[in-house]
């Protein structure tokens, strides 16, 4: 990664970018392509023109920071039990009117007051506390990638891992160094329709179904998909199945599937929560489809939430909301019948629980 480049006002040099013939920039970080002039921001609000080019006007600066269990990202192949550091700051590239962190995702940079706190402090903070990893959430790490990736790189200089928690809406041209930093990733796949990305996101599919492919396939990072079921919207079980199928096809049996129960926020509150039937019916119909690891979550729903040996049907990792129980792996694989179990695991689980720690790590305000 190379040195980590301090930011000045905490606006700090965007690495996508180029200069266009009619004296404006276009930055390249997301596959909307914002065509900006100085002084204008990115429909993520947070990437700004300058007169040199595209700057990331959030380096530094954070929401606020969180231990949280890892199961929490959602991430269940991924050294369950363990406490991560997580972290996000303000804006997004997506639409989404269903936001369910929308009170982060979509505020302005200046309209919160945010912890300062630089990569290096970040890592240390979370070595201090016991955490084994850093996760960049609440809003999209893409679209801070730069402070993001210097933050990846303090981890690994202590030992610890990073977590993108992201709707994978980037480029080809920054996905390879963005996803190159990160150690595992959960990935929303929102739908599986374009008709829902436009009107429900502002978005399009097509670049997310590309970057899940690149990263289960082009990279080392450990990959968990999540689809937040909508009422009327992308539950139907024609939907569900053809997103199931287009897993198995693409990625194999083994990447986690986690189907998430919606509630009712932002600009969507006339849709009901979603019924914990829903959820249960798309877990059979991805069993039936091959995948071999599929979660229910935002519900509390032990047999969905658990982890089941794909060989033998065997209780193997045993989870009640974040608490885990029963713990039957033996060198990531089922101690019953030896079945090798995707993920990356411990010899032993961590024992963080169901806790949710706030933490500050400079009490300095940007």
């Amino acid at each position: 990664m190379g040195v980590i480049v301090q930011p000045t006002r905490n606006h700090h040099p965007g690495r996508w970018w180029h200069a266009t013939d009619e004296g404006r920039f276009q930055c390249n970080l997301c596959p909307r392509r914002c065509v900006l002039s100085p002084g204008q921001r990115a429909f993520c609000y947070v990437r700004q023109a300058s007169e040199d080019g595209i700057e990331l006007t959030t380096y530094g600066r954070s929401s606020g920071f969180c231990i949280d269990p890892i199961e929490k990202k959602p991430l269940n192949h991924f050294l369950p039990g363990t406490p991560v550091l997580s972290f996000g700051t303000a804006g997004c590239n997506l639409g989404c009117k269903f936001c369910q962190n929308w009170d982060i995702s979509k505020a302005r940079s200046q309209d919160r007051l945010m912890d300062l706190a630089m990569p290096e402090n970040i890592a240390q903070a979370a070595l201090a506390h016991g955490c084994t990893s850093i996760a960049f959430t609440y809003n999209d790490p893409v679209i801070f990638a730069e402070y993001a990736l210097d933050t990846a790189h303090a981890a690994r200089e202590l030992g610890l891992k990073s977590v993108a928690v992201t709707a994978g809406y980037i480029t080809e041209e920054a996905r390879g160094e963005f996803f190159a930093g990160m150690d595992a990733a959960n990935i929303d796949l929102k739908a599986f329709t374009n008709d829902f990305y436009r009107r429900q996101t502002l978005s399009e599919l097509g670049p997310v179904l590309d970057t899940i492919e690149y990263v289960v396939h082009e990279t080392d990072c450990w990959v968990e998909l999540t689809t937040l079921l909508i009422p009327g919207l992308n539950d139907s079980p024609q939907e569900i199945d053809e997103l199931c199928g287009w897993v198995m096809d693409r990625l194999g049996p083994d990447v986690p599937l986690h189907f998430s129960a919606f509630h009712p926020d932002f600009k969507m509150n006339d849709r009901p929560r979603t019924p914990l039937t829903t959820l249960v019916r798309a877990r059979e119909i991805a069993l039936q489809a091959g995948l071999h690891y599929v979660y229910t979550g935002n519900v509390h729903n032990k047999d969905g939430a658990s982890t089941w040996c794909p060989g033998c049907g065997e209780l193997l990792i045993e989870r009640d909301w974040y608490v885990l129980g029963r713990y039957q792996l033996e060198q990531a694989s089922c101690q019953s019948c030896q079945h090798p179990i995707a993920g990356h695991f411990q010899a032993q689980p961590g024992s963080w629980g169901a806790r949710r720690l706030p933490i500050a790590i400079q009490t300095s305000r940007a």
